[in-house]
């Protein structure tokens, strides 16, 4: 079985963010996004992965490799323009050949990974086997009905009726038979090429599509708060370690992670929450479900629910909350006035609050 890996895609929901940084490298408990998702393939056994790449192939290709840190070998695909999940399956035809495989969406978060639904395919073979996730608004998502053995009977892309309340995860398994029903299908009237229709095809032909439903948790993290809500889910796994320093006059309370390098000075740090190598915290509070990446400055400030990435500094602000701050973002204080904020900054940004 092989694995391909959807890493293309502008990330719209997430700008300024993406404007300037690929959406699937926005780390999370201080790690990219796209990393969860190559360990849970690792972890399934599977070794041979096609990484789907678009405009901002050179940076995901920097990062990831050969895929040797991750225990795999990585082919990179590029496609030309995002037309659509199946499009991605076609343009991977080449490097999938007569293989199975697994689909996995690059910027989507499956908790336990995927390794029980992989054995679960591998013991139980099937033309396509699909996660499925209940959600309370369907209309975002594509959406499928069952039999009462989780036989998928139909299926629709983002429909302002859902006839169930089971959202497709982005995880998907298929034989090969997959390259016939993208052959069948034409473009959606968005222009795109979209694999429900090619599952539909699969059924159409009377070809067994399974489900499984996600027991656990899942999200895609298209847009801030979900990135959030996943940073948050991840904190509370967290191994508390020191690496870094602490100074006599701060406080860590609860799961805690100071990374190599890293300096407390006279602050308080309230868990789950991550500080990263090199990054300096003095005269500050870092609340729950908070990351900062490596090399920070938070000086003087507040910061709760949020992630912060590498290089960017908050002098004098209170106070942050519910943000995603991008790289290389400088905050601080304005001459006076309102005390809360909620922020979404781009990389390189300047910023001055009044606190």
């Amino acid at each position: 079985m092989k694995a391909l890996v959807l890493a293309g895609g502008t990330g719209t929901r997430l700008r300024p963010i993406t404007h300037t940084s690929s959406k699937q490298l926005v780390p999370v408990a201080n790690k990219p996004i796209l990393f969860y998702g190559l360990e849970a393939i690792a972890a399934a056994g599977i070794t041979e992965v096609g990484v789907i790449v678009g405009s901002t192939a050179a940076e995901i290709e920097a990062a990831v490799g050969d895929g040797s840190d991750f225990g795999v070998r990585v082919t990179y695909i590029p496609q030309s323009e995002p037309l659509g999940l199946a499009h991605a399956v076609l343009v991977a035809r080449p490097f999938l050949g007569d293989d199975d495989f697994v689909m996995y969406l690059g910027d989507n978060f499956v908790l336990d990974g995927i390794s029980d639904v992989v054995d679960e395919f591998r013991k139980e073979p099937c033309d396509a086997q699909i996660l499925l996730t209940r959600v309370p608004d369907p209309t975002a998502f594509g959406v499928a009905t069952t039999d009462e053995h989780g036989n998928v009977l139909g299926l629709e892309e983002k429909p302002s009726r859902p006839r169930s309340d089971l959202a497709v995860a982005g995880v998907y398994l298929f034989t090969p038979a997959v390259h016939e029903a993208i052959d069948r299908i034409e473009p959606s009237a968005r222009g795109e090429l979209e694999i429900t229709d090619a599952l539909q095809s699969m059924i159409d032909k009377r070809l067994t599509v399974r489900s499984t439903v996600i027991p656990g948790y899942w999200k895609d993290t298209g847009n801030v708060t979900d990135m959030l809500e996943v940073n948050r889910t991840l904190l509370e796994r967290l191994q508390p370690c020191t690496e870094g320093t602490v100074d006599e006059e701060s406080q860590i309370v609860g799961r805690v992670r100071i990374e190599k390098g890293a300096e407390v000075r006279r602050s308080r740090i309230v868990g789950p929450a991550i500080i990263g190598a090199g990054t300096l915290v003095s005269d500050s509070y870092v609340g729950p479900s908070t990351s900062v990446a490596e090399n920070c400055r938070i000086i003087g400030s507040e910061i709760e629910f949020s992630i912060v990435l590498r290089d960017s500094s908050f002098d004098r602000v209170r106070r942050i909350e519910g943000s995603l701050v991008g790289r290389n973002v400088s905050v601080s204080l304005a001459p006076r006035l309102p005390a809360t904020h909620r922020l979404v900054i781009g990389d390189h940004g300047q910023v001055q609050i009044s606190s």
